[in-house]
């Protein structure tokens, strides 16, 4: 009537409609060929899958970028690896350097060594390190207890004794717990960059990647080539902005490029 439609015409138009069609069962799942196997996740697996998923739905991730002139580093490197081995330097590593500076910049900015915890943010005055670990159990992550209070021998000597435990199965597990602040390095696979996930309930991961050469421009306009190790630091952005995540990334810089400096701090 007049364009409108009746309950009377709404009765008669679902009298007069067909029969809705019922949807056929999906057809099987098609057969994949050859082998395979299934098993649920268990161990150390099952608990990074666990924490990993957890992380990504309970943060508000953002991932920061940046490079730094590696030149300084690599020359503390071959410095110590040439060293009297009766000073037991010989064996501080890249991976030792950088840690140490993270553990010293750390001290600048307590939100990053920090745990967010049912929305009460808890800062710690200890940098309790903890290092991403390659093992054959799967990833875990030893701590380094105080770490801004070792000198870089003992610094790296500990970093050595934890991941040898970490991947002989001897460490115990009060050394991977209570981290504040984790560092993931695997720039010896050659990546560049990538996105570290926070380890939980702390608020912020540096990921370290390789060494590479970037060309560069001087003042007076020649070129060169610039050895740069790529940083890529994750933050809560709950509770930190980006304009911190960028200022802690430029200090972090201006440690690793005068390394001698900072170790001497």
């Amino acid at each position: 009537i007049g364009g409108r439609v009746s309950v009377a015409d709404a009765g008669r138009t679902a009298e007069a409609a067909p029969a809705t069609a019922v949807a056929a069962p999906a057809a099987a799942a098609a057969d994949f060929p050859g082998a395979s196997t299934s098993a649920p996740l268990k161990g150390v697996r099952k608990v990074v899958a666990k924490r990993m998923m957890e992380s990504l739905t309970s943060t508000a991730q953002l991932t920061l970028n940046t490079t730094a002139n590696a030149a300084g580093i690599l020359a503390m490197r071959k410095k110590v690896k040439n060293a009297d081995e009766a000073l037991g330097l010989n064996k501080i590593t890249l991976n030792d350097l950088v840690c140490f500076a993270v553990s010293r910049t750390l001290l600048k900015y307590p939100v990053f060594n920090a745990h967010l915890e049912d929305g009460v943010l808890t800062e710690f005055e200890q940098v309790h390190l903890g290092f991403a670990c390659d093992t054959p159990r799967g990833l875990l992550v030893p701590v380094i207890r105080s770490a801004q209070a070792l000198g870089l021998k003992a610094f790296s000597d500990e970093a050595k004794r934890l991941a040898g435990g970490a991947i002989d199965g001897s460490l115990s597990p009060d050394f991977l717990s209570g981290g504040t602040f984790t560092v993931s390095n695997i720039g010896s696979f050659g990546i560049e960059t990538f996105t570290p996930v926070i380890n939980l309930p702390q608020t912020a991961i540096l990921g370290v990647g390789a060494i590479t050469p970037r060309p560069t421009v001087a003042a007076d306009g020649s070129i060169g080539v610039e050895q740069r190790l790529n940083l890529s630091l994750t933050i809560d952005h709950q509770v930190i902005d980006g304009a911190d995540g960028a200022r802690f990334l430029r200090d972090l810089v201006a440690a690793i490029e005068n390394i001698d400096v900072t170790v001497l701090a």
